[in-house]
């Protein structure tokens, strides 16, 4: 090779190095259990879950409100939505969220995917990020129940109806039903490879998306040997089957903890060791675990916060122990009184949540693996009237599901005093 040529070539691998690096600074990743985008600057964030973005996008109307709760999500420092992509199954019955976007295998309603691509649109305008799941293990989005209806399992259940024992031994036969997986893996394929209508920027290609996430609670659902390993190799292969589809993004488990696989810490740490799962996550829900009681929440608030460290902590040793950054991707504490009206006092909620943002606080002056927290859940502009204790159609989208009552762990605009201790958070962590 001529010094010319060399000279040409050295020229050529600077500008390829450069161009590589670009590329991967235009999306969020992890380097040494720390997330990382646009600079050499660590990241970390309070977000919140914000799951029925899409369907506000999916209409005019709905796109109004949609437009003034990103707004008002940006102004509170709340730049990281955890979102659905839609739920899966027919339109209707009971403690399910209707419209869903797969109505039957590879069937989707169109206008709901565009409420995504409008939902991911305007949030890149405000240089915001969305974690996207993609499946569910509860009936309230369709999810492993429906994938098993599909495949010839039976009508899809639901706990409340069935019973939880009922429920949970037809779920788990999901991860060893190879043609239900194969419906999901399509399912993957078709959103992971979809090209946004608005934008004309493949998802694939779209930095207004943090991280793919597998689903929401991704369980076992059984204890037995063989199904908590067919439920890691399910994990780690959908998280391959999504890297293949995109090199650019971060894949994320959806997973609860401890409590998310079967009490099996080694199973949590076998499946976010996956090569292809970038860091990890836990849900945390004092009430929903029985840590404290709905008649004594002021009372039992130490004992919730004592064991809410607890947990974290335990997760936290796992992080260290395979160099990836954590996530408390769900939390909530109910309001005071176990009322579910907007605008009743939250102080309880309010002492809780500040103890997870100081959390998050102490680990982002410290350059520690815990990389953020998003509350459960954000309902904003949502209207409570009709009052319907479990959501019906026509009744306004909020944080709280259709299975759970609405308004139980919801934020709303309305809610001073969480409202501005959250913007004081925000502004601590940046």
């Amino acid at each position: 090779m001529t010094t010319l040529n060399r000279i040409f070539a050295g020229i050529a691998l600077l500008a390829a190095v450069s161009s590589c690096s670009s590329d991967k600074n235009a999306y969020w990743h992890t380097e040494n259990g720390q997330f990382f985008k646009d600079s050499d600057k660590a990241e970390y964030f309070i977000g919140t879950n914000f799951w029925y973005g899409p369907l506000l996008g999916a209409t005019e109307e709905g796109r109004a409100r949609l437009d003034r709760e990103l707004d008002s999500l940006h102004a509170l420092g709340l730049d990281n939505l955890r979102i659905l992509v839609g739920g899966d199954g027919h339109d209707g019955g009971a403690y399910r969220v209707s419209p869903t976007l797969q109505k039957a295998p590879g069937v989707y309603d169109e206008s709901l995917f565009q409420g995504l691509d409008y939902l991911l649109a305007e949030m890149g305008k405000r240089n915001m990020s969305a974690v996207l799941y993609l499946n569910n293990s509860w009936e309230w989005s369709g999810g492993y129940g429906v994938y098993l209806e599909w495949a010839g399992e039976g009508d899809a259940p639901a706990p409340a109806i069935v019973g939880y024992g009922a429920y949970a031994s037809q779920v788990a036969k999901f991860v060893t039903n190879e043609k239900a997986k194969a419906y999901f893996a399509d399912h993957v394929r078709t959103v992971v490879g979809r090209t946004n209508t608005i934008t004309g920027k493949a998802y694939s290609e779209d930095p207004a998306i943090f991280s793919w996430q597998i689903g929401n609670e991704p369980r076992a659902f059984a204890s037995d040997s063989l199904t908590k390993a067919a439920f890691k190799d399910w994990m780690c292969s959908t998280a391959a089957l999504i890297k293949s589809l995109d090199s650019n993004h971060m894949v994320s488990s959806g997973s609860e903890g401890f409590y998310g696989c079967e009490e099996d810490l080694d199973l949590f740490k076998a499946i976010h060791s996956c090569p292809d799962i970038d860091y990890l996550n836990i849900h945390i829900w004092p009430y929903n675990w029985r840590w404290v009681a709905k008649t004594a929440l002021a009372e039992d608030l130490p004992v919730g916060i004592s064991k809410t460290d607890d947990y974290l902590n335990m997760h936290l040793a796992v992080a260290e122990r395979i160099g990836k950054p954590l996530v408390v991707e769900e939390f909530g504490y109910p309001r005071d009184g176990f009322v579910y009206a907007k605008g009743t006092p939250t102080e309880s909620r309010d002492a809780y949540y500040n103890h997870l943002f100081s959390r998050l606080i102490e680990s982002s002056e410290d350059g520690g693996l815990l990389g953020g927290v998003n509350f459960w859940g954000w309902s904003g502009l949502a209207s409570q009237s009709p009052v319907n204790e479990y959501w019906q159609p026509g009744d306004d989208f909020c944080g709280d599901p259709p299975q759970e009552p609405q308004g139980l762990y919801s934020v709303y605009s309305c809610d001073t005093s969480t409202v501005a201790l959250i913007k004081d958070k925000t502004m601590k962590v940046k």
